[in-house]
């Protein structure tokens, strides 16, 4: 089953701020705003799909910004693709404005200011890629953000019903099989854009890269196991464990080093989340996979610069 959000069950006067935190949770740090008061209401359905994720948002009119004081207190990489389902959203990045309707798509940088604008109920459904993946296949992709994909340009048709198509079963399909359509989606879409662009896509990733999407998607899946290990995981993929530390040197880490930034970030998010505030920091540190509480306040301390209590501390409301 995808995971599910909704303000539905929350007192009126808290939709607003539940939501922004329900945001921030699945996409990445934004701040959301609505006229609408006790009226708003919003859900989101989201499935992870090999290093991506896919989601399906349905909501009230608002105006969503990601600031550059929310982007330089962020580690979020990503290139979001939003396919318009129900209603109409405006997209602004990079000087650009473009409205996605029903059966359009458009996307944006997380690593850039954007907004992105309802004037009235909406439901989009969000491909939610990582900036280095869709890079690998077509670079240069900053003339095109807040630009409209339409069903009138064969290649950008197929794209779009891919990741539609995709967002239907995502919830469904084992970690292998999610890593390479998503490998598939991201081809299509970077096809598409060099197409608009009049300039071809780079060569279709390797078997290496996709064997490093494969073995991140396998981390990610199985973090909350404590005994997630480089043998056991090696042993899960049918390749050796030297190889496994030589696709993570790609990318300048260890697959104990990514384990840990993986898990520490989960633990940084939760702790700072109001959904999670009635849990004990231990609760949150174990269900990421840490069974030692001191060395997890160690290596967070040591990453973020502050200890789990204090950071929880000054990101919610006293």
């Amino acid at each position: 089953m995808p995971a599910l959000f909704t303000t539905d069950d929350a007192p009126t006067h808290r939709r607003l701020a539940l939501w922004q935190d329900i945001v921030c949770d699945v996409f990445v740090q934004l701040d959301c705003k609505s006229d609408l008061g006790t009226a708003f209401h919003g859900a989101i359905a989201s499935s992870q799909v090999g290093p991506a994720k896919c989601s399906t948002v349905s909501s009230s009119r608002q105006r969503v910004l990601r600031t550059p004081s929310r982007i330089a207190r962020a580690t979020e990489d990503f290139v979001l693709f939003a396919l318009g389902r129900h209603g109409a959203g405006a997209v602004l990045q990079d000087g650009r404005e473009t409205v996605i309707q029903p059966g359009e798509f458009a996307f944006y940088d997380t690593t850039r200011p954007y907004e992105l604008r309802f004037d009235d109920d909406f439901t989009q459904t969000i491909f939610q890629v990582p900036r280095v993946m869709l890079h690998r296949r077509f670079a240069g992709s900053e003339p095109l953000t807040a630009t409209s994909f339409t069903p009138d340009r064969p290649v950008e048709r197929l794209a779009s019903q891919f990741i539609a198509g995709l967002s239907e079963v995502a919830d469904r399909l084992d970690d292998d099989t999610a890593t390479r359509l998503a490998d598939q989606a991201v081809d299509l879409l970077a096809m598409a854009m060099s197409e608009r662009l009049g300039r071809p896509a780079l060569a279709s990733s390797t078997h290496r890269s996709a064997l490093l999407y494969r073995l991140k998607a396998h981390v990610l899946a199985h973090l909350p196991n404590p005994d997630l290990g480089l043998a056991e995981t090696a042993a899960a993929l049918g390749i050796s464990s030297r190889y496994i530390n030589s696709l993570f040197a790609d990318e300048d880490t260890s697959f104990q080093r990514f384990v840990l930034a993986q898990r520490l970030e989960r633990c940084k998010r939760d702790l700072a989340s109001p959904t999670h505030a009635h849990r004990h920091i231990s609760e949150i540190a174990f269900a990421w996979g840490f069974n030692d509480l001191s060395h997890f306040g160690r290596v967070f301390r040591e990453h973020y610069g502050m200890s789990p209590r204090d950071w929880r501390q000054s990101r919610l409301p006293n």
